[in-house]
């Protein structure tokens, strides 16, 4: 990981913004920043290696699998992760989750008729 990629991952982990993320995950032939099975979200910070038009098309190929890209730069990460953390939040709390999730009866009621 690179010390931007380290510094969102202390803030991603052990599912703190109420989330599980995974780290490098691998989708189709790429390997992700971060990846939200519950919401299938993408999440890549971009340093200075990173080319645009390789990005978008990637992004794209990933949104018909449906998955959804958040990109971040090095600079957002460093200066602004607070910015980052709510707009990653912001998004979360607006996509769907991926699989219903399922109803688990009241531990009270079990056993009794």
């Amino acid at each position: 990981m690179t010390p931007f990629e380290a510094k969102l991952w202390r803030n991603l982990s052990r599912s703190q913004l109420g989330y599980k993320f995974r780290r490098q995950h691998v989708i189709g032939n790429c390997i992700t920043d971060f990846f939200c099975p519950q919401k299938g979200l993408i999440v890549e910070i971009d340093g200075d290696t990173h080319e645009p038009r390789r990005d978008a098309t990637r992004d794209n190929q990933n949104r018909r699998r449906g998955f959804h890209t958040l990109r971040f730069t090095n600079a957002e990460v460093s200066k602004n992760l607070e910015g980052v953390l709510e707009h990653l939040v912001a998004v979360l709390e607006q996509l769907p989750d991926r699989w219903p999730h399922p109803s688990i009866p009241s531990p009270e009621g079990e056993g009794r008729r």
